[in-house]
């Protein structure tokens, strides 16, 4: 078999530019050293004075981050795959005879950057690079919710009680090894979807409640480009509507209506957003034991067109990146989501730009 020379790697990567490389695209518009300020300063690497290995550039590292966000890749299989891909290789500017970095290697570096909090700070730090782009918050906002899977937790009833109350079961106290791998902060609900025509043509009269266990992404998009612009992590049982009142409103946007559905309607969120100064197109809640109202029907099917848009945010980021949390803990899980976000921005920055290009 030949070897492969230099002009053989070339050719192959010009037909994967040909076929479409989104990694490609990514390192023309996103400028990824903008988040090298925020990346050190939250790693706090040394001077290299005292010798030993350097470690590997941060924007490296975090470039395999969204990697490993963009395909839903575990951290060995993140590895592997580095070593395997062409395309991988470009984006990360190695060549085939660089050392890449393991397994362990990754999980240290998103480790210090979960440790130190600092998915928030390169959140707004790309926000900020939308911004100067020419993005800003127009329109109105659209609040929403959606859940997100972690892996279930085989715990007895009196370990759920010890749980919820706050309290850490007295069994895993002297046990470690069984702590570490015990999520404390996922919590169980239901999750309601609707029931689905029998084969006799008829309809249950009650929608499906299924049992979900994990935590949930809330989310505010900007209505005119749909770039996600406050966001939070709470467990799966957390309420929906509590969370606008706690941040999640975004006060530099250009006109002050925010969409959400029922979830939202409550009279301390509605009195909450006189005060701030937002106006509520928030859907009213059917009448308890009445029919709708005819001009209530009409006005929340007017915001489901504009409320729908948010939809398309969490079918990106389930079905093209397939979020789910490996981890353990809502500050990993945090962690998880803000890379989600972060990576939803790119590619949204990324179609935006392909179609000023085209225009």
């Amino acid at each position: 078999m030949k070897q492969p020379g230099f002009f053989d790697v070339e050719e192959r990567l010009a037909r994967l530019s040909g076929l479409g490389d989104q990694l490609e695209a990514f390192s023309r518009t996103v400028d990824f050293e903008v988040f090298r300020p925020d990346l050190e300063l939250a790693l706090a690497y040394s001077d290299g004075s005292k010798g030993g290995r350097p470690p590997f550039d941060p924007v490296l590292m975090f470039k395999i981050l969204v990697i490993q966000t963009l395909n839903n890749l575990s951290d060995e299989r993140t590895e592997y795959l580095i070593n395997d891909r062409l395309s991988f290789m470009r984006f990360l500017g190695l060549g085939l005879s660089d050392r890449v970095p393991d397994a362990k290697t990754v999980w240290l570096f998103r480790e210090r950057l979960t440790q130190a909090g600092a998915i928030e700070r390169l959140f707004d730090r790309f926000d900020t690079t939308l911004r100067n782009a020419g993005y800003l918050p127009m329109s109105g906002q659209i609040l929403d919710a959606t859940l997100v899977a972690a892996p279930k937790q085989r715990n007895t009833n009196a370990e759920k009680a010890d749980l919820r109350a706050g309290r850490l079961p007295e069994d895993w106290q002297d046990k470690p090894a069984k702590l570490a791998h015990k999520d404390r902060h996922a919590r169980w609900t239901l999750k309601f979807t609707k029931a689905k025509r029998q084969d006799d043509g008829t309809m249950p009269s009650s929608d499906l409640a299924i049992p979900f266990f994990g935590y949930k992404s809330h989310i505010s998009i900007d209505r005119k480009y749909r770039f996600i612009r406050k966001w939070k992590t709470t467990d799966a049982a957390a309420s929906d509507g509590a969370r606008l009142r706690e941040g999640l409103l975004d006060k530099t946007n250009t006109a002050s209506s925010v969409w959400a559905d029922t979830a939202y309607r409550s009279k301390a969120n509605e009195d909450f957003m006189e005060k701030q100064g937002f106006v509520s197109k928030v859907h009213r809640k059917k009448p308890q034991l009445k029919p709708m109202p005819r001009h209530i029907q009409k006005s929340n099917a007017g915001k489901s067109v504009i409320r729908s848009r948010v939809e398309h945010v969490f079918a990106d980021q389930k079905s093209q990146m397939g979020l789910f949390i490996r981890t353990v803990g809502i500050t990993r899980a945090t962690m998880r989501i803000g890379l989600a976000n972060i990576v939803y921005n790119m590619r949204r920055f990324l179609f935006l730009e392909r179609m000023n290009v085209s225009a």
